[in-house]
């Protein structure tokens, strides 16, 4: 999927661990894993919104798109 997730290097950069970032935006240790490790299939702009502001950053620091199809 050309669609990064880089939740992992924000709470890296914000030495925030998986276990606080779930409290803070309120979602579960198994469902903020599914989207750190980029098998979600979607994510809520409500939930987008709460990871960026329990990490004082902006949705494009957590998403890129990567093109590959180019060689």
């Amino acid at each position: 999927m050309p669609i990064v997730v880089n939740v992992d290097v924000m709470m890296a950069r914000r030495k925030v661990s998986l276990n606080e970032l779930s409290e803070k935006v309120g979602l579960t240790l198994s469902n903020l894993s599914i989207l750190k490790t980029g098998k979600a299939k979607a994510i809520r702009f409500s939930t987008l919104e709460a990871i960026c502001k329990a990490l004082n950053c902006q949705p494009g620091d957590i998403l890129e798109y990567v093109d590959d199809t180019q060689p």
